[in-house]
């Protein structure tokens, strides 16, 4: 399988995920309430209109626009930039690809309801993390291999890299050392 397609599935299996536990939250959930999966965690509808954590909810409307049109603007860069990456780097590929995908999950609700579908929701007392769903996990998890990636740790990448390429000649001119001593 090449990896355009491999991406391509994964970005489709994460969008698919989204929209239809989006779709049993907005008309299943939303018909019986609240889901207790845990004292600290639970599956409950919210609509959020804004962007994450709320941020401009009650913006008048204009977000919606707004962050729809992020949403696909970014995920053309992202597409554009997958495409001109080297076959050894599949982290960013994948962070790319994750990205992608929830971008587009939250963009398809804002076109259709208006808002973001989210049910996912952790609490402890009356502490309360907002609710998320299926593709703010993408993003999340994307931007975590984006942050890996800036930190020197691209566990999906192999092949020769600059930075292999340079510990190896470092390794050598430290055997170098070594014998003339």
């Amino acid at each position: 399988m090449t990896r355009s397609r491999g991406l391509l599935l994964i970005g489709v299996f994460v969008l698919l995920a989204d929209q239809l536990t989006k779709y049993w939250a907005e008309h299943v959930l939303g018909r019986f309430g609240i889901v207790e999966i845990l004292p600290v965690f639970d599956f409950s509808l919210a609509h959020n209109y804004g962007a994450a954590f709320g941020f401009l909810n009650d913006a008048g409307g204009w977000q919606t626009i707004f962050f729809t049109s992020l949403a696909v603007a970014v995920s053309a860069v992202l597409a554009f930039m997958i495409r001109s990456l080297q076959a050894h780097e599949r982290h960013l590929a994948l962070a790319y690809t994750l990205i992608i995908a929830g971008a587009m999950g939250n963009a398809i609700d804002r076109v259709i309801y208006g808002y973001v579908v989210d049910f996912i929701h952790f609490f402890y007392g009356a502490w309360h993390y907002p609710h998320f769903n299926v593709a703010d996990s993408a993003i999340f998890v994307g931007a975590g291999l984006l942050i890996a990636e800036a930190f020197g740790a691209p566990f999906l990448n192999t092949g020769n890299t600059s930075l292999n390429t340079v510990n190896k000649s470092s390794d050598s001119d430290h055997s170098d050392r070594k014998k003339s001593n």
